[in-house]
Parts: structure tokens; C-alpha cells; sequence
């Protein structure tokens, strides 16, 4: 088993012992330190610590009136102009997120913290309205869950989602959005009205066909089968609807691809997307330690492929290169990807929204419009 470096750590894998309790139901099993933190207490060093017991805490949702909601995005591979993100942090527990990260940036750790301290924009909707009020906004597209998943368990509370829909169909204005979690049916009433006028297209996360991977893998998210139906309900009523394979991980699910798009394809989704795995910041650590104990067996092989997909590396930060890897392994994922995105027939339709009809309520009407 191969030690790794996080920053100034160094962290060897161990197979868990019998007295500890892995918690069902997160991704992470430990919190990682804040790299903006100089005083704090982590486990990282778990294998020189007999007597640390980390608590089974429920998840603590966090109210704040935020400052502003949509940011413009800089990345030029992500394929968004700008996004707002109604939570910070994310009950669903993906190990691989990306977006871990960000929660260091809140004094929070990218780890348990992420999935168990959530912050709930309270004034989304008058931030977005102010923002779209702003005579200086030309209007494009804004990408819902551009960092976490706007559908995540707190929305069936918060209903912060919709209401940001509410303001958008109000302003004609085009979103996209990017979940895995099958609540957004609760939506498909606002949904269906946008997608008249060209203003939303979907696209929803299935990384595994598999519920064991899945379970642990990203374990408060609905079922495979739950997305697929979401897909068919989406598609049903004439909502443009896509599916996203990402992250395909080496030697854990980049063998699925196939039968994700097949399914996707028969349940009415029309376009494809993917993204190969990359272990950036905290998430390396989050990552290698859950490998390590929910996949011992091949641990070590799928380590070691990430690596050869990123240059040595399990992360990548050049633009372009960083979403797809490279060499031999991320090039067959992505001829893959190529071969039955053109066999089911996807990707062939034009998914652009609307940007022209954009009007802010009580304006004057444009002339000759």
C-alpha cells in the first residue's frame, strides 16, 4: 500500500480495525485539516492515534444572509458563464467532489464538515432578483449547482431551488442544471413552463449502475433507477434532458459507460457528458483513505491508474487536460465515449436556450421586439 504526501503530511493506508465503526451513510470517514487553519485537531494521522472516536453527528444546517449568489466563472472547460449554488456543502457525501474544497473556505474541513455542515443561503431568490434587476446584466445562461447539488436533501426543506426558478421564469431567464438527486420532479411544473421558451436544459449525474458502488461511494443520493425515472419524467414533458457520467474512475466504474448511456438513451435523455477523475486539494486524502477501506482488494490498482492518467499525479490542474486526463487509459474512456454517444445517438440535437427574451418585470417593451 503506497503512503501518500498532503502538504506537509504523510499518510499511510491501513485496513480499518475491529474497533472502529465506519459511518454508514457519509463518504468521508474523517475530517481533513483547513489548510487556512493554523490550531485545530484532525485525524490524519489516524495510525499514531489509538483512542480518537470521531461522533456520528446529524447533519446541522447553517442560515445565513449571504452577500451576493451568482459568480462568474473563470474556468474555460467547465462550459458555464456563471453559476449560483443556493447551498454550501453537501449532504450527498460524493468521495470525489471537487467541490470539497470550497468548504475550507468557510473555516469548515473538506471532509466530514462538508457533508454534515450546511450552509443555507436564506436570501437566495432577492439576491438572484437583485442581480438580474442590474441594468448592466447581459444576459446568458447561469448553471445551477455549479459547485454543490442544488437538489440536495436540504431543498426538500429550504426550497431555495425553486424559488430561484420562480425568479428565472419570471425574467425569462435561461438556466442550466446539473443533479443528481431525483427531487427535482417537485420542480417539473416550473420546469415545463421554462422549457417551452428554450430557457433550461438537465443533466442528470449517474456515475454507477451498480447500488453496492453507489452506496458508498455517494451515499445520500437517490438510486440509479431513481435517476432514470427523473430522466423519463424530465423528458415526458418536453424538458431537454441530458446525462452526466462523471467522474469515471479507473478500475471502479469507467466500465460502465456503456450501459449508462444505453439507459440514459432508452429512458428519453438526448445528450451526453463525462469527466474523468481528479483528486484535487483535501480530496486526494479523502479519497485515498476511502479507497483503501471500502476497496482493499484493488486499492492499490486503482491508485496507481489514476496516476498514469494525470502525469504521475492524481490531480491536474492545466485547462483542458484536468476533466479528461491523458494517456493510454483516459484515451480509452474517452474513445469509448466517442463510440456509443454516436451509436445511441446522442448529443445530435440542438440543446441552446434563450437568451433573447430576457426581460426584467415593469421594464419598458423593447421597440419593434
Amino acid at each position: 500500500m503506497k503512503e501518500i504526501k498532503q502538504d506537509s503530511y504523510r499518510v499511510t493506508p491501513r485496513k480499518m480495525q475491529e474497533s472502529e465503526q465506519y459511518k454508514k451513510g457519509r463518504g468521508a470517514q474523517l475530517n481533513t485539516r483547513n489548510r487556512f487553519l493554523k490550531d485545530q485537531q484532525v485525524q490524519e494521522h489516524v495510525e499514531g492515534i489509538d483512542d480518537w472516536s470521531e461522533k456520528q453527528e446529524p447533519t446541522q444546517y447553517i442560515e445565513q444572509e449571504a452577500k451576493s449568489l451568482v459568480n462568474k466563472v473563470t474556468s474555460p472547460d467547465v462550459g458555464m458563464w456563471y453559476s449560483m449554488n443556493p447551498y454550501t456543502g453537501c449532504e450527498h457525501g460524493c468521495i470525489y467532489c471537487y467541490a470539497r474544497n470550497t468548504h475550507e473556505y468557510w473555516g469548515y474541513s473538506a471532509g466530514l464538515d462538508f457533508e454534515r455542515k450546511i450552509i443555507v443561503k436564506t436570501n437566495a431568490a432577492q439576491l438572484l432578483r437583485k442581480f438580474l434587476m442590474n441594468p448592466k446584466w447581459e444576459c446568458v445562461p447561469i448553471s445551477l449547482s455549479g459547485n454543490t447539488d442544488c437538489y440536495q436533501p436540504a431543498e426538500q426543506k429550504y426550497r431555495l431551488t425553486r424559488s430561484l426558478l420562480e425568479v428565472c421564469r419570471e425574467f425569462n431567464q435561461p438556466v442550466g442544471i446539473i443533479s443528481k438527486n431525483g427531487g427535482m420532479v417537485r420542480d417539473i411544473d416550473v420546469l415545463k413552463e421554462m422549457a417551452k421558451k428554450k430557457l433550461v436544459s438537465v443533466l442528470v449525474t449517474i456515475t454507477s449502475l451498480n447500488e453496492d458502488l453507489r452506496r458508498v461511494m455517494e451515499p445520500r443520493t437517490t438510486t440509479s433507477m431513481q435517476r432514470l425515472r427523473l430522466i423519463q419524467e424530465l423528458s415526458q414533458e418536453g424538458i431537454p434532458v441530458g446525462v452526466m457520467m462523471g467522474p469515471m474512475i479507473p478500475g471502479l466504474n469507467e466500465h460502465e459507460m456503456q450501459r449508462i448511456m444505453k439507459a440514459a438513451k432508452e429512458h428519453g435523455a438526448t445528450s451526453t457528458a463525462y469527466t474523468f477523475v481528479r483528486l484535487n486539494g483535501s480530496v486526494k486524502l479523502l479519497f485515498h483513505d476511502w479507497l483503501y477501506k471500502n476497496f482493499p482488494d484493488r486499492a492499490d490498482k486503482v491508485w496507481h491508474m489514476i496516476e498514469q492518467s494525470h502525469n504521475g499525479q492524481v490531480n491536474d490542474s492545466r485547462w483542458g487536460v484536468r476533466m479528461r486526463g491523458e494517456g493510454d487509459i483516459a484515451e480509452i474512456i474517452a474513445q469509448q465515449y466517442r463510440k456509443y454517444g454516436k451509436l445511441y445517438g446522442m448529443n445530435t440535437e440542438d440543446l441552446d436556450v434563450d437568451t433573447t427574451s430576457f426581460r426584467r418585470p415593469g421594464a419598458q417593451g423593447r421597440l419593434f421586439d
